[in-house]
């Protein structure tokens, strides 16, 4: 057993590990990253990039099929070719991974750990059976990974997740989507537009990260109309037959159901990479999930030494806030016992469906808990559905709802689904991490014909609400028609 004494020792080699590891060494040269698995990040693998590029193709088919809406009609049928599909996926995400790839190779050969680490005490390590780690601080950067009911496995192969996907070499005749969340509507929507059959259940009626429950029943309202969505289902049986899963499900009208499927997707959530690296050894406090509990601005755990970033923490497991948190952990656990604040910005998420989804600092929920007793805020809101650009697109669906605090007129947060809401949001989260007031977005410059007008609208309902402008017009003049 070799032992190897270091100042940092960080667990995992994704982008949390990766930054983490890179901002450690800006302060000693004594640091490793230790990875069990393959290197190279979930989002490049099997996360943010293919499923982008599965996406991008089956907007290509919906645009085609748009077509005879502007009076443009596309000879022939269209054909889906699901080889070439996942041919270019698979070209692209691998091109995404070698990136990644390139960045691990320029690391010391030495800084790099192959195996799974296992805590013994709050600064020891064991990598599998060859190499102990004494280690002065510690970052765990292990990341995430899907869950399902267990009763699931018996399924066998027939049973998937989104890294299977995206190991296709075709595209299969029907796919039952279990979790109308992030994964489940980018994935499962695409693969309808694909040519495949696609049934989606879901739990409590749920449908994506939205808590607004105007937001949400537009959304289950709209992908209701392209494909089969329950967010509410009442599934009686599944079980595998041959090659193929039986379901047997109350539909939304309380008749039963039959079918036969290709494959179960389960996109029912993720968890934390924590449950198997010894963290019953260490003195850590954790919180009801057996995940380390860290301060948000430093990601120091409750032992000094100790620091957590990325998927694997209890905070927000999107890449940016990894990367972010990878920083300040990395930083912080090279500088000890000097800890600096590190900067957090304003949230920001997005669904890529179509319409999409974003959402922006407090969401309603949070908002509510923390302000609704006192009708302390307001909201705002606006259709896209008679929106100008919108129409001109035809990409006129969705709806956007901004909040305010009342007195302050501050902007607190915002839930839309819609067009551009990926940029949309991005403005909203600016504007929120400037903590500005509502009456100073509407000083913002706003082109016409924009989409982005829908937002002003919301935000001028929302300054009137807040008894800090004037009363809403029915339609807006002051630069142009359909504002």
């Amino acid at each position: 057993m070799k032992t190897l004494n270091v100042d940092v020792a960080v667990i995992g080699g994704g982008t949390a590990g990766l930054g983490a590891y890179r901002a450690a060494k800006e302060h000693t040269d004594s640091v490793v990253m230790i990875e069990g698995g393959p290197y190279g990040t979930t989002c490049a693998r099997v996360g943010c990039m293919p499923s982008k590029l599965l996406i991008a193709a089956a907007e290509a088919v919906h645009h085609i099929e748009k077509a005879p809406g502007f009076g443009v009609h596309p000879m022939g049928e269209t054909k889906i070719n699901g080889r070439e599909v996942m041919d270019r996926v698979k070209r692209e995400r691998d091109r995404f991974v070698g990136f990644v790839l390139e960045g691990v190779d320029s690391i010391p050969a030495e800084d790099k750990i192959r195996g799974f680490a296992r805590f013994i005490d709050d600064n020891t390590l064991v990598v599998d059976d060859h190499t102990t780690i004494n280690a002065k601080r510690i970052v765990i950067a292990t990341g995430s990974r899907p869950s399902w009911p267990a009763v699931w496995n018996e399924l066998g192969d027939r049973l998937i997740i989104n890294d299977d996907v995206f190991e296709w070499d075709d595209l299969p005749e029907s796919v039952a989507v279990f979790g109308p969340g992030v994964i489940g509507l980018e994935l499962g929507q695409s693969l309808h537009r694909l040519g495949v059959n696609v049934l989606m259940f879901g739990m409590g009626g749920q449908v994506g990260p939205l808590t607004d429950p105007q937001v949400m029943a537009y959304a289950d309202k709209t992908f209701s109309e392209e494909f089969y969505l329950d967010a509410d289902s009442k599934v009686d049986m599944m079980q595998r037959e041959g090659d193929k899963v039986f379901i047997r499900y109350q539909d939304k009208s309380g008749d039963m159901q039959e079918t036969l499927v290709d494959y179960v997707l389960a996109a029912t959530g993720r968890r934390p990479n924590v449950d198997n690296i010894g963290i019953e050894n260490t003195t850590l406090t954790l919180d009801a999930r057996g995940v380390p509990l860290a301060d948000k601005f430093t990601m120091q755990t409750s032992v000094d030494s100790i620091f957590i970033a990325g998927d694997a923490s209890n905070q927000i497991p999107l890449l940016h806030e990894a990367a972010d948190q990878a920083r300040i952990a990395g930083d912080n656990a090279g500088r000890f016992p000097e800890i600096r604040v590190g900067l957090r910005r304003s949230k920001i998420s997005a669904v890529f469906s179509d319409p999409q989804i974003g959402m922006v600092g407090e969401s309603f929920r949070e908002i509510s808990q923390r302000l609704g007793t006192c009708g302390c805020f307001e909201t705002g809101e606006v259709s896209f559905e008679n929106q100008g650009r919108s129409r001109v697109m035809l990409r006129n669906k969705g709806m956007l709802r901004v909040y305010g605090e009342q007195g302050t007129g501050r902007f607190l947060g915002a839930e839309m689904i819609g067009p551009d809401a990926e940029h949309i949001a991005h403005l909203l989260a600016w504007a929120h991490q400037n903590q500005m007031t509502v009456s100073q977005m509407l000083d913002m410059p706003f082109y016409h014909p924009v989409v982005e007008e829908g937002l002003r609208t919301a935000l001028r309902d929302l300054n009137a609400r807040l008894k800090l402008g004037p009363e809403m017009i029915k339609h807006c003049l002051d630069c142009g028609p359909g504002c």
